[in-house]
């Protein structure tokens, strides 16, 4: 099995980053029209930047305002506009899924793709996957780009104004990074790519988890109080860029299944992709026996920043056996990440293995109260 690394071709970070983003066309060899597909806020802050930038560079700029969600409907539609308008790359700005459909809409052109996201909500820009729900935003399946975009470029001085949870939950996506990244190489399956993942992955992974550990509560409190810091940049780097190739190029186990399975039960359409991550991260140590050390390490964490780590904390605190199953079953579907788990796994493990997070959830925050009383 050859070892295979993916990465997007140019990584931009920065304050006022946005303002780069036409001459990037430019180096690219970009010069026809740019599709920029968005939603309200994003366009309301960068639109006038997006004109003057793109008419001081003499490129056409159209925008596309998304549908709200990531569906084949709405990847249909964003490639008719960009064929009505002889797109020559589709730039998405916004959050991970006006990324996925964008993504997944230039990959049936084969256009160039540039991803701006206006949170550091997910993992999503850095990507070749498209993450594809039903319009009621159950999930359906992923779909794999031949490339990763062109271009990612990540404005912090946008990504300090957007609602905190999404920070919090980009957080959680990248919690999962390392657990799942270490669970396929002890398990010695492949990664998102079709091949084993190299050191470099393995360590990024690794690196990502370590300044979650660092950052995380630092950087909310900066963001909370609008300052761009040190911590929040290493935060936004460590959802966007250290997960992102972390999670690609070293593969994805049970927490991200977990994730899919939960969207079978609707009282979750409500929370963040990251957020039942994060509680699919602590379903997949307890699936793997993890050392007690790590999994407190993980609460503690989890608590600090305000990630979830009960049903409650999902919308399901009257999770029922009959539901649990159901989501065991979508968790276990044949095309899952989940069967990448260096151990076999059953529904029935699944099943007990969510009320026990749950358990050892609602245990923690307990004693976290009876600390500060």
């Amino acid at each position: 099995m050859l070892n295979i690394f993916s990465a997007p071709g140019r990584y931009i970070q920065g304050a006022d980053a946005t303002a780069f983003l036409s001459k990037e066309l430019k180096r690219l060899g970009i010069n026809g029209c740019a599709l920029v597909v968005t939603s309200a806020t994003p366009r309301r802050q960068l639109e006038i930047i997006w004109r003057q930038s793109f008419q001081q560079e003499g490129l056409a700029l159209e925008i596309y305002d998304f549908g709200g969600e990531s569906s084949f409907d709405e990847v249909a539609k964003i490639t008719s506009q960009a064929q009505d308008h002889k797109a020559s790359v589709i730039i998405g700005a916004g959050g991970g899924k006006i990324l996925d459909a964008v993504r997944a809409s230039a990959e049936q052109l084969n256009l160039p793709v540039i991803c701006c996201p206006t949170t550091a909500a997910s993992d999503a820009p850095c990507s070749t996957v498209s993450v594809i729900y039903t319009p009621e935003g159950v999930f359906e399946t992923c779909l794999l780009s031949r490339r990763n975009p062109d271009l990612v470029l990540v404005d912090t001085s946008v990504i300090l104004k957007a609602p905190l949870r999404g920070l919090i939950a980009g957080m959680g996506d990248a919690l999962a990074t390392y657990f799942e990244a270490d669970a396929c190489s002890r398990a010695r399956k492949t990664n998102i790519l079709g091949g084993s993942s190299t050191l470099c992955a393995r360590m990024i992974a690794q690196l990502c988890y370590a300044t979650l550990l660092e950052d995380g509560k630092t950087a909310l409190n900066d963001a909370r109080a609008g300052l761009l810091t040190p911590s929040f940049d290493r935060i936004v780097e460590a959802n966007t860029l250290m997960s992102g190739l972390g999670f690609e190029s070293g593969g994805l186990a049970l927490a991200h299944s977990l994730h899919n399975g939960l969207t079978a039960m609707k009282e979750t359409h409500l929370f963040m992709h990251g957020e039942k991550v994060a509680f699919g991260a602590l379903v997949q140590l307890i699936v793997e026996a993890r050392d007690k050390t790590i999994l407190f390490e993980v609460l503690s964490f989890c608590l600090s920043v305000g990630l979830p780590i009960t049903l409650a904390d999902i919308g399901l605190a009257k999770l029922t056996l009959e539901q649990a199953g159901a989501i065991a079953e979508l968790t276990l579907a044949p095309h899952e990440s989940a069967h990448n788990e260096p151990i076999p796994l059953t529904p029935q493990l699944i099943i007990d293995a969510i009320f026990a997070a749950d358990a050892e959830g609602r245990a923690f925050k307990s004693n976290a109260a009876l600390s500060e009383a």
